[in-house]
């Protein structure tokens, strides 16, 4: 074939690649426009932004004008100190939340998916802690449902909003299944293949780290309470509803495997301390938050020596929620499980077969969520009835009909409530104390 025929054929064959200027052409995924309903919802936030921090504002002036003049009024605990803490905290919390949903707002209006899409992030983090603290402040009521709603709507826009991430998550979703095939052949499954780590941190294996080891850890305390605490008597150790589950140590063991995943070769020495700070502070945070919301008192240290010869400096600064003791139970129990335990738990959880395991996973996953709101309502409406409230809601008399004080003080026998102790906010004496407060006296 001639030189100019070759050139004939080679012009028919080659396609002139799409014009990327070319208006008619449809722009990169990361360069649409954002959907109009998503702009709507922009100008929500922008507006509920906007608004709320004069309306922050004027509270601060509020809270403060009662505090001044009726201080008594404030809270239901005997020392307002508390809720005036955690009152404060919730402002905070909220003047950020302002902030972010302004500029979260914003970028949705401008078409910016990359950082409207990590804003939205961050966002759920500061929802997630505002409906701590409402808890803290209200106990489970309805005022819980708004945030609820706002958490799903961030997680679906956080999820989709930015193109690259929903193509990098969609291409890990096909990939995910010759993985585990692979994986299982060689005898790697749920293993980190990257060498960085002993365990892949995803949600199917730190479920059930949670899981295993919440039956683990009640198993080990009331083998301890029978042993130790009181020789020969059996005490339901239960932190849920239903099942034999104690979620703090579940939670304690998902804490360390994300902080020592990447030292489970390290000396025994730095796992030990570290797992004991890590234990420490969250059996106080936890105490803390129990009795800041539901006056809820299950373990109590105050009293605790160092070798019977001198009182525990921890337990004094922490007022009893922690002690150097179960520091160190808290650091024996996270070595034996970084490097005993963990390679039989892998054991145990890929005896799902890899087929069913996400879907399997998943019904567990929705049925422990549901346990674990029950046990939280369950408590809030103990909390009310030891308080002389009534129920005033079909919620909370099917609680008061099913789950009494006699179910609770038996289902959670190491458990007291303690009314006065908590931040909780008396509503009705709160706002009336508020409105006499600014409200000009003839």
């Amino acid at each position: 074939m001639s030189t100019t025929a070759s050139a004939r054929v080679a012009s028919r064959d080659v396609r002139p690649s799409p014009n990327l200027l070319d208006p008619k052409q449809p722009a990169p995924p990361e360069k649409q426009g954002i959907p109009r309903l998503l702009k709507v919802y922009g100008v929500l936030c922008l507006a509920d932004g906007i608004i709320s921090l004069p309306l922050i504002a004027l509270l601060i002036g509020a809270v403060v004008v009662v505090m001044v003049r009726s201080p008594q009024d404030l809270s239901i605990a005997a020392d307002p100190t508390l809720t005036v803490i955690v009152a404060c905290i919730s402002v905070v919390l909220s003047l950020i939340a302002s902030v972010l949903l302004i500029r979260f707002g914003r970028a949705l209006l401008k078409n910016d998916r990359r950082r409207a899409a990590i804003r939205s992030e961050i966002l759920i983090v500061i929802t997630l802690a505002q409906a701590i603290v409402n808890i803290m402040l209200d106990g489970i009521d309805p005022s819980l449902i708004l945030p609820a709603i706002q958490m799903v709507i961030l997680i679906v826009i956080s999820t989709s909003l930015d193109p690259t991430l929903r193509q990098e998550r969609d291409l890990q979703a096909r990939l995910r299944d010759m993985q585990d095939r692979e994986a299982a052949e060689e005898g790697m499954l749920g293993r980190d293949e990257t060498g960085e780590g002993y365990i892949k941190l995803n949600f199917f294996n730190l479920f059930w780290v949670f899981v295993v080891c919440s039956f683990l850890g009640l198993v080990l305390e009331t083998i301890w309470h029978m042993v130790v605490v009181d020789p020969g008597v059996y005490q339901d150790r239960a932190g849920l509803l239903f099942g034999p589950f104690s979620p703090i140590y579940g939670v304690g063991a998902g804490l360390m495997t994300v902080a020592l995943n990447r030292f489970y070769r390290k000396s025994p020495i730095v796992i030990f301390l570290v797992s004991a700070l890590i234990g420490g502070a969250f059996e106080c945070a936890v105490s803390w938050f129990m009795q800041t919301a539901f006056g809820a008192v299950a373990w109590d240290y105050s009293n605790a020596t160092l070798f019977g010869l001198m009182p525990d400096p921890i337990a004094a600064l922490t007022h009893g929620r922690t002690c150097t003791n179960f520091a160190c139970i808290w650091g024996f129990l996270g070595l034996v499980w970084i490097k005993l335990l963990l390679p039989h738990l892998l054991n145990l959880i890929n005896l799902i077969p890899w087929k069913a395991r996400y879907s399997f996973t998943s019904i567990c996953a929705v049925l422990m969520l549901v346990n674990c709101i029950m046990t939280l309502q369950a408590l809030d409406c103990w909390f009310e009835r030891e308080s002389n409230i009534a129920p005033n809601s079909p919620v909370e008399e099917f609680y008061a009909d099913h789950f009494d004080n006699a179910f609770m003080a038996h289902r959670f026998q190491s458990m007291t409530i303690h009314p006065e102790t908590t931040s909780r906010v008396d509503r009705g004496s709160a706002s009336a104390a508020a409105s006499d407060a600014i409200t000009p006296k003839a």
